[in-house]
């Protein structure tokens, strides 16, 4: 495995993101961050942009001049409504919020390969995009319409994964997650007392017929060789033990690879709430809010990628993909109107140990640092080395 070059940034890598992991912030909160970011590319002598609270840094690394190509890095600035159980001594010192999903790594991994570029400058400009609200806000969209993004050739980004051993890529042409939507149904029975039951419409019972029911959708109605899921995340309902609960609520997530399948569920939900609605002399009615498109890698991106990840970790270290994650990530925005790739870092801290994205209990072997920066060093000086022959 080749990441010799990144040793000498291993120790600042390390730093920056314990620091990070410290002080987590969620989606559109992330100024403090912000501010770790920024002092980092102030001590490395890059000139930046930052469009405030809720907006991006943009750093850049500009040795090519206007008619260079020019190719951005993006790492995510977010952190999650979860409270930490790690143990680390420096977990989280923010009750409620923790980085249970790597982006204090990808932060890290970014600003390595910075320092790496600017130690040696590529023949081109990077962009180091540094971007708000991953998780929840979709905040790839204000990077687009700020229009910091004019004139990049390409985008490429990374996230660290338990799939994976520490020396490993997941590099994959094509769709590598799924598409997301979210849905809320509202019921509305009749309230009543508990014990007799036929003065009133349960609305606990319609909810309970909903959350088995809506599974068949993917059990018996979707092709099983199409990858797809439906949670009920959320269940609200009741206000005592001996009261017939008037109203309940739902809200779940449908995650499909293909639009078809796509267009299937959620016409099978409408179909469903409306049916039992009648069924019951209920009110069931049901609101879908779209999610983040599916990243799909384009192929020449990919090929630069694999490259880069074959000099980096050799062809042994390079993973494929079989089927597309069913998890959702908003650099899927980014690729509706710029080519680029997304790839996974393997990160396990033990060889049978896996921890789960979102866990309290995540964390990942610090090695991967070394991995992800010397990626991205050698993918943005493969990848303007391949735009300047065009």
């Amino acid at each position: 495995m080749s990441v010799e070059r990144s040793e000498a940034v291993f120790p600042r890598m390390v730093e920056l993101r314990r620091a990070i992991h410290r002080r987590p912030e969620l989606a559109f909160e992330e100024v403090e961050t912000a501010k770790v970011i920024m002092g980092e590319l102030e001590r490395l002598g890059i000139t930046y942009e930052y469009g405030g609270k809720g907006g991006a840094v943009i750093g850049r690394i500009e040795s090519g001049g206007r008619e260079a190509p020019t190719v951005a890095l993006r790492a995510e600035l977010d952190a999650l409504p979860v409270t930490e159980n790690t143990g680390l001594p420096f977990a989280s010192g923010i009750p409620g919020k923790m980085h249970a999903c790597g982006h204090d790594g990808h932060m890290s991994m970014v600003l390595g390969a910075a320092a790496l570029l600017k130690q040696s400058p590529p023949d081109g400009n990077v962009l180091l995009v540094f971007q708000p609200a991953e998780e929840r806000g979709g905040g790839a969209r204000v990077v687009m319409q700020s229009g910091a993004l004019k004139g990049v050739s390409a985008i490429f980004a990374g996230h660290v994964s338990h799939y994976y051993r520490v020396g490993e890529i997941m590099v994959s042409p094509g769709a590598v997650s799924a598409h997301s939507d979210r849905f809320t149904i509202k019921i509305k029975g009749r309230g009543g007392h508990g014990a007799r039951p036929h003065e009133a419409i349960d609305a606990v019972v319609i909810a309970g017929m909903l959350i088995t029911n809506i599974q068949t959708l993917v059990s018996r109605e979707t092709n099983p060789v199409h990858p797809s899921v439906i949670t009920i995340g959320r269940v609200e309902a009741g206000t005592a033990a001996n009261v017939i609960a008037e109203n309940a609520l739902l809200e779940g997530t449908i995650r499909t690879t293909m639009p078809e399948v796509r267009e299937q569920l959620l016409r099978g939900i409408e179909r469903m709430t409306r049916a039992l609605g009648e069924c019951h002399n209920a009110s069931v009615e049901v609101e879908f809010s779209g999610g983040y498109p599916s990243v799909v890698n384009t192929s020449r991106e990919t090929e630069i990628a694999y490259g880069a990840a074959e000099k980096v970790v050799s062809k042994a270290g390079i993973i494929g993909l079989e089927h597309p994650y069913l998890g959702a990530e908003d650099f899927s925005f980014y690729l509706q109107e710029l080519p680029g790739c997304y790839v996974r870092f393997g990160a396990r801290i033990q060889e049978d140990e896996y921890l789960p994205l979102h866990s309290p209990e995540f964390d990942i072997n610090e090695e991967v640092l070394k991995v992800g920066a010397s990626f991205f060093d050698q993918l943005a000086r493969d990848a303007l080395k391949s735009y300047g022959k065009q």
